[in-house]
């Protein structure tokens, strides 16, 4: 007698698996979701200690243990054109000024206002710097902080520039007084920009080495005045960069081979 084939049944409930494995993917999914919502205290103390590091070669190591408290709170934008906010903004910064010079080496920094409204701070290279180095000491953050407020309720571009005296220095770092007063000024700029959020389009940084003195450097005295950072807050704002457009004749602006610029012959 012929055996009876067994008859495979068809398994109706092979849907199962692919819906187990939904929903697998949609509990992962959810978990993903809920550890990125939640905050994770210790990264977020990592991250914040990599912030600060990566800020740290603005200032030089304090030389008291006692911590720098920055205030957080910034004041509110002025309008350049409100009723006495300029007359305002100067009174703080000569009070500034006058509590700098409580040290007899501060004795230097002065404010003057110039013909055409500028107003230039000058600040001795000591109050802010170490000898031959850039980074900004950290005795000058409180000084920097209050020259923020003001600039900040004045509204106004700032220019910072660098000065040295007639001294050549030659390290690795600064190989001339060029890269040494251009460094001195783009750190200011980054203190008062990263530290103190005065707007970094209304700042600038200009180095101009020994080409500026405010007195011969014939002596130690006279040197020390020459090496200084200004601070000039502008009355104008400088004009705004215009975007090269072509010509209405359409004049091309590739370059030839010796550099000219011409049109189509």
């Amino acid at each position: 007698m012929a055996k009876h084939k067994h008859e495979e049944h068809e398994n109706h409930e092979r849907w199962l698996v692919s819906y187990a494995d939904f929903i697998t993917l949609l509990f992962a999914f959810f978990v993903v979701m809920y550890s990125i919502s939640s905050v994770n205290v210790g990264k977020y103390r990592t991250v914040s200690e990599s912030i600060k590091a990566a800020l740290n070669p603005i200032v030089s190591p304090p030389s008291s243990p006692t911590p720098l408290t920055l205030s957080t709170n910034k004041q509110a934008l002025t309008a350049p054109d409100a009723p006495g906010s300029k007359e305002v903004a100067i009174r703080k910064l000569r009070n500034l000024v006058k509590g700098i010079k409580a040290s007899p080496q501060m004795a230097l920094v002065r404010v003057t206002e110039k013909v055409n409204g500028d107003i230039v701070i000058t600040i001795p290279d000591q109050l802010l710097f170490n000898s031959g180095e850039a980074a900004v000491r950290s005795e000058a953050l409180p000084f920097l902080e209050g020259l923020s407020t003001a600039i900040v309720e004045l509204n106004r571009h700032t220019r910072v520039e660098g000065h040295t005296d007639n001294v050549p220095i030659r390290t690795t770092q600064f190989p001339s007084n060029w890269e040494l007063s251009a460094a001195r000024a783009v750190m200011v700029v980054r203190v008062l920009s990263e530290l103190f959020a005065v707007p970094s389009d209304h700042l600038a940084a200009v180095g101009h080495a020994d080409t500026r003195p405010i007195t011969a450097n014939l002596d130690v005295e006279q040197r020390a005045k020459n090496r200084r950072v200004e601070v000039v807050i502008m009355e104008q704002a400088p004009p705004p960069p215009q975007l090269q457009a072509e010509t209405e004749a359409g004049v091309s602006e590739s370059p030839t081979d010796d550099g000219l610029q011409v049109g189509p012959e």
